[in-house]
This record gives C-alpha cells, structure tokens and sequence, in this order.
C-alpha cells in the first residue's frame, strides 16, 4: 500500500543536476562491468548492479531514468503545448527536472539528456573530480566528498538536492508554476526516507557503516520536513517567485481549498473544515503547511525548546497572509530561518529507539490531529506514520507479525486520502489515531 500510495508521485518528479565544477559525464560513464553495469549485485564493496536498478522499466526504482521519455509522452506534450514551450523534450522549462541539466560547456563526450536523471544529478558532476578517484586506494567517502561527490549520507544534503525537484528551486527549469499544473502537471509530494527508500540502489552493510555510519530513518524524515519548509518559504519570500502576474503564486498554495465542487442553493454547503492553525481571513486560499504541520509535530517531540517558537513564527506566517504581500513575504523569511534552525538542531541531535513513538503519538495526538482537515497534510501524516512504523520495525523494537496487524489501519488512512476529490477528514483522522494508538501500546 505504502508503493501504491506514492509511485504516482515518483514518476514525474525525478531530482536534478547537484552542483559541482567538474564535467557531466553522463551515466555511460558509470556503466562498465567493472563498475556499476553488472546484471547482478555481487560486487565486493558495492552492488555494482546499481544501472539495472537505476533502468529498472516496472519498478519506482527506475523513474528517474524514465524521467526524460515522460516529456515525450501525451502528457508531456500536451502540458508543453497549452504553455507554448514548444517539445517538452527540448523546452529548459521541463528538462531543468526531467533531465541531468547540465551546461552545454560542462557536458562530456558521453553525456546525453536523453538518459534522464542519471547518476549525477545526485551525486554531482563527476569529470575532473570524484570520478577518477572515488574506486581507488586509498580513497575514503571523506576523500570522495572533498573531491566534489555529494554527501548524500548527509540528511540535509540529500534533502535540498531532492527538493530542488521535488518541491522547486531558484535554478533554471526547476520551479512549477501554476500554469503549468493548469495544465496537466501533478501535484507535487515528498517526503524524504519514503523516496530515499524507493529509489535505494545499495546496500546498508557493514562495508557502508564504516564509511558513512549507520543511517536513522528518523532524523532523514525529520531533516526532510524541516528542509522542505525552509524550502518553500525561502522561495515564497522571494516576489519573482511569489507572484504570476497580478495573482500570488498558487502553487505555493493548499489546491484544494479551491478546486472544490460549486453548488447553489438556498441554504450553503462548506467544503471546508476550519484549520485552528492556520489563522487567515474567511475565505482565503490557505498556504499549504503539510511539512510545517510534520515539523511542529517534530519539534514537541524531538526538539521541544525550539517548538514554541516556530509554532508562533508558523501563525504568524498564516496571520500574514491577510495582511498584505511584503508581510507575508517577512514573515515567511521568518519562518524558514525558524525551520533552518530545527533542520540544524534534528541533523545534529542523537537519535534513541523511543524517538519515532514520541513523534507518531504526538502526529496523531489532540494538538496536531484537528489539523488534518485537507489533502496534503493528510497525505504527509500518513506517510510519516508508515514511514516512522518501518523504522521501527526495523530497530527490532516492532515485530514484523505487529506491524503487520497495524498495517490494516494505515491502509485505511491511505484509501482515505487515495483520491484527492473524494478526501474523507474524519476517516482519515479515525485510522490514524487507531494506527498510532495500536503503535504506542507496543512502546
């Protein structure tokens, strides 16, 4: 259920080129047998299979090498055609994500677009840097990582090249606007141990902890939703980013509080339930807050001296919204300072077994719960809840037989919110609230 929920969302969304001097080489040169081209994982420090994976045609494993057809396809043709981009397989609008968009002046004699998002747009540019050292004695991932590699060990590394895509970024062909989703582009979700772990190519071994050390699925999540904020007001506070002509920027906001069925009739319908965090004017479209409801939810747990001070920069952040453009635009530089501050706090801090039941009851506790009242956030709890539940399980603190028998409820919370149109609040917020108190017994 926890694949079927989110591949829809992987498939669109690969990441994109991670910075770096060198040249792109393109994923040619990463595929030799010796390398990372074998058919089978049974190389002796790493898998070496990582290019079948990575071209995996069924599997959400290989949607960032399907990442460029996609632009080729009805849909992409379509979207690029009501914009007037032209191909949307040439169009740097689209390639910006659906490719390894890499300079002209910095593209090697193997590197091509046409392979998607290769190797390099995670792992940075890898010609006249890592790639010639990171196989030999004696380099180390220390050495590697000087040399130009990407920390992607690093929670807050991995997640800012993730969200250059999978939320937006200020670099060329990396932002959706909302013309484009008017035009047939989906929403965009993420949540960063969930994609990380559908997207593993490796094997957390021995060999990998004396590396890189031991991964926390925990402190991935929680770096991911801080980052994801930071991320999203840092953007927002930006007015060439904010507005579209005279409007704001709608993708910056919470689609269906608007996209909802009009009737007329003598007496009204809400379609709505109110958000006791978000204090805004009636009627007015509400910023989506689906990682600012996860990282509050963060902090009581994880941070708690750091908690009521972004519970009052998010309010004020909501509060702003009614007031005017440069408001909301200090508020939220405001705030993405706030949720900086928790990305450094949640990256840095040790990590102990009861971490994930502390943020799970509180995710799905009285404070946190009433504001499950649309879609995204929604969507984000769920996928903690699972994702947090995984963890778990893997610590050996959660059987496997338990965790099956809390499973039914999370598929619940899932069917729930499987289809935007048809979201049931208080369905979701039973099943949840079931999941997370089954979860908290076995603490």
């Amino acid at each position: 259920m926890r694949l079927l929920a989110v591949i829809a969302l992987i498939a669109l969304y690969p990441v994109s080129a991670a910075i770096g001097n060198g040249t792109f080489e393109g994923v040619a040169s990463c595929a030799g047998s010796t390398c990372h081209g074998r058919a089978e994982g049974n190389g002796a420090v790493v898998r070496q299979d990582e290019i079948a994976t990575w071209q995996e045609p069924s599997s959400s494993s290989g949607a960032h090498s399907r990442a460029y057809a996609v632009l080729a396809g009805r849909r992409g043709q379509q979207i690029a055609a009501s914009l007037g981009l032209g191909n949307a397989t040439s169009a740097p609008a689209c390639l910006g994500c659906h490719s390894t968009y890499a300079p002209v002046a910095r593209r090697g004699p193997k590197f091509t677009l046409t392979d998607g998002v290769g190797c390099e747009s995670c792992h940075g540019a890898a010609g006249g840097t890592w790639l010639a050292e990171h196989y030999a004695l004696p380099s180390t991932h220390g050495s590697n990582v000087a040399a130009g590699l990407t920390p992607l060990d690093n929670p807050k590394a991995r997640a800012n090249v993730c969200l250059d895509c999978h939320y937006g970024s200020s670099n060329p062909g990396q932002f959706v606007t909302h013309a484009m989703m008017a035009a047939g582009h989906p929403r965009l979700s993420f949540e960063l141990d969930l994609f990380s772990a559908l997207q593993q190519h490796h094997q957390v071994d021995a060999d990998y902890i004396r590396r890189k050390g031991a991964p926390n699925a925990v402190r991935f999540w929680a770096v991911g939703q801080a980052e994801a904020v930071r991320r999203a007001t840092s953007l927002f506070a930006q007015p060439k980013f904010a507005y579209e002509g005279v409007f704001p920027q709608f993708y910056f906001y919470d689609c269906h509080s608007c996209h909802r069925a009009i009737t007329d009739g003598p007496s009204r319908k809400l379609t709505f339930e109110t958000n006791p965090g978000r204090p805004i004017p009636f009627g007015n479209p509400p910023f989506n807050d689906e990682n600012m409801i996860m990282l509050q939810a963060v902090a009581g747990a994880l941070v708690p001296g750091e908690a009521g001070a972004f519970q009052a920069a998010a309010r004020d952040f909501h509060k702003a919204m009614g007031a005017g453009p440069a408001e909301a635009r200090a508020a939220a530089q405001a705030l993405a300072i706030r949720a900086g501050a928790l990305a450094d706090a949640l990256s840095g801090r040790a990590y102990d077994s009861a971490d994930a039941f502390k943020v799970i009851a509180i995710i799905a506790g009285e404070a946190t719960a009433p504001r499950f009242t649309d879609y995204a956030g929604s969507v984000q709890a769920v996928m903690a809840v699972d994702t947090l539940l995984n963890a778990l399980v893997k610590e050996g603190r959660v059987t496997q037989g338990a965790a099956a028998g809390i499973r039914g409820d999370i598929a619940r919370a899932y069917k729930a919110v499987e289809e935007p149109n048809a979201y049931r609040p208080a369905e979701f917020r039973a099943a949840l609230k079931l999941a997370a108190g089954a979860i908290g017994r076995l603490r």
